[in-house]
């Protein structure tokens, strides 16, 4: 019973390690993206029986609010998630405009 314990909070310890550099990239990109400018869809809908719709979502990060860079966002962002810096920078992403 107590081993059975013991492995169990070394396996909730190793989830909280570091996560791999690939992984860290992914998340943080979106990250950067919403620290350059705001994302948000608009819809606009009519029915066949006349009724209307309309919905907003609006995703706008503190980052952006406080005018941090994006790449030092993605920089810092993947140092505290994977624990090395990023593979490539990320104005050098081909995915980033």
């Amino acid at each position: 019973m107590r081993a059975a314990a013991i492995l169990a909070v070394l396996f909730g310890l190793a989830a909280c390690g570091p996560m791999t550099l690939a992984q860290a990239e992914r998340q943080c990109f979106e990250r950067a993206r919403l620290a350059k400018q705001p994302r948000g869809e608009v819809t606009v809908g009519a029915s066949s029986d006349g009724r209307t719709s309309a919905g907003l979502e609006l995703n706008v990060s503190s980052d952006f609010l406080l005018g941090k860079d994006p790449s030092a966002v993605y920089e810092s962002c993947v140092m505290q998630k994977a624990g090395q810096p990023p593979s490539r920078p990320l104005y050098l992403r081909p995915d980033w405009r």
